[in-house]
């Protein structure tokens, strides 16, 4: 065992206990005593990029499935005998991983675990519930069928990353979703689910025995390593293209994007600083956000973010606006996105943009179920638990030089792949 010492905020820490159990699982335990309560989450790697591309929608269907049924319980019995104990349990399909939550009382561990146990190790994948996740997921579906942010979003995506599993619905689609049969769902949980790739984080009243035990009684029985298929690595397409997807409704909503650095890129850092200055993921600080909305009103809303997947990374933004003002818009936008890339930023957009990023960082870790989850992500990304306090100090180390050159490597020429869906004047 090692232990790691993680200041999470200015007024507490978390002690991030990296603990090997009994029968070789590693994983992360963060002990809290301020209430009974303990949050385990988990993550394999794999996700919606295993999917065949005939069968996208496959890993999230699959992990729709997990709590509907396993062992000798079907789904009434299962779903019984959670209520019960009042555990929660959801599982979860990703880009490049899926994941799993529980949460329950310490009272109730035991049986907790047991459930657990069984929902990753002998899923049923019973017909009648297959049938009923699935139309759920086809209703989805349809009723996204005419939303133009889904539409532009999927387009936008599809364009992006052809041909790659980036590229793929993660939910599917009707016809992809109809494709798929209960063997496919067995075939996946096969090759999926296995400790080779098992992230693991534990948050609560429990100690260091305690905790081991509950992780070898989950997931100690799972096969020893699972068969993913390699995927390489994601090459974007479409920078400059403007495409139009007509649909009769009063506003357009624009989704604009672009290649970015990667997680372990040296500039990747500064990057996110200066994506942060520029559009804040919908931040009324932003750059975005004042050029857009506070001083033309074009937009209640624009946004801008980087993405980093395990074989790409992109910046992704967007509005929605009047169809008459979309041209408009798109161009202020394009222009902000365009003065980053040349420019950088100035000193005082970078010291706000790096006092909120490292400011904002504790709201993360403010639940137990909070901080199992950003362990699991800090596990996804192959960082150790130093990364909790490294991060903050890097982004503190983010000068005007390296914010420049990292917007300049990032935002290349501002050049842009954008979709645009509804009536949109100018276009």
């Amino acid at each position: 065992m090692q232990k790691h010492l993680a200041v999470s905020s200015s007024h507490s820490a978390v002690n991030v206990d990296v603990v090997v159990s009994p029968r070789g699982l590693k994983f992360w335990l963060v002990p809290s005593y301020a209430v009974p309560l303990v949050s385990l989450e988990f993550a394999m790697r794999g996700g919606a990029a295993q999917d065949p591309a005939d069968k996208a929608g496959l890993g999230a269907l699959m992990s729709g499935l997990l709590d509907e049924g396993a062992g000798e319980l079907d789904s009434q019995a299962f779903h019984r005998a959670l209520d019960e104990k009042a555990v929660e349990m959801s599982f979860h399909c990703d880009r490049d991983h899926w994941s799993g939550r529980m949460r329950t009382l310490t009272k109730n561990l035991d049986r907790a675990a047991e459930l657990l146990r069984l929902a990753v190790n002998a899923p049923r994948f019973d017909e009648e519930p297959f049938e009923r996740v699935r139309e759920h997921m086809n209703a989805r579906l349809r009723h996204d069928a005419n939303d133009p942010g889904t539409l532009a979003n999927r387009h936008w995506k599809e364009k992006s990353f052809p041909g790659h599993p980036y590229g793929q619905a993660a939910s599917g689609t009707l016809e992809t979703l109809a494709h798929i049969k209960r063997a496919d769902l067995i075939h996946a949980a096969s090759q999926g689910i296995a400790r080779d790739q098992l992230l693991i984080a534990v948050v609560g009243a429990i100690d260091e025995k305690d905790a081991a035990a509950l992780v070898d009684k989950a997931f100690a029985d799972l096969p020893a390593k699972g068969d993913l298929k390699p995927i390489a690595d994601a090459t974007f397409a479409g920078l400059g293209e403007i495409e139009r997807i007509d649909l009769d409704v009063p506003q357009s909503t624009i989704r604009f994007g672009r290649p970015a650095l990667k997680r372990d890129d040296p500039d990747f850092i500064p990057s996110i600083v200066a994506a942060h200055v520029l559009g804040g993921s919908g931040s009324m600080t932003s750059r975005l956000f004042r050029e857009v909305r506070e001083k033309r009103g074009l937009a209640y809303t624009v946004f801008g973010s980087f993405y980093s997947l395990e074989r790409g990374a992109y910046f992704y933004g967007g509005t929605t606006t009047k169809n008459e003002r979309a041209r408009e818009s798109f161009d202020v936008a394009s222009a902000e996105i365009r003065d980053v890339a040349l420019n950088g930023l100035n000193e005082e957009e970078l010291e706000k943009g790096k006092t909120y990023l490292i400011g904002s960082y504790p709201l993360r870790f403010d639940t137990s179920a909070k901080i199992a989850s950003q362990l699991v992500h800090i596990q996804l990304e192959r960082r150790a638990p130093e990364w909790l306090v490294e991060r903050n100090r890097e982004i503190a180390a983010v000068t005007m030089e390296s914010v420049g050159r990292a917007a300049h490597r990032a935002f290349g020429d501002g050049s842009l792949h954008t979709t645009v869906v509804g009536k949109p004047e100018g276009f």
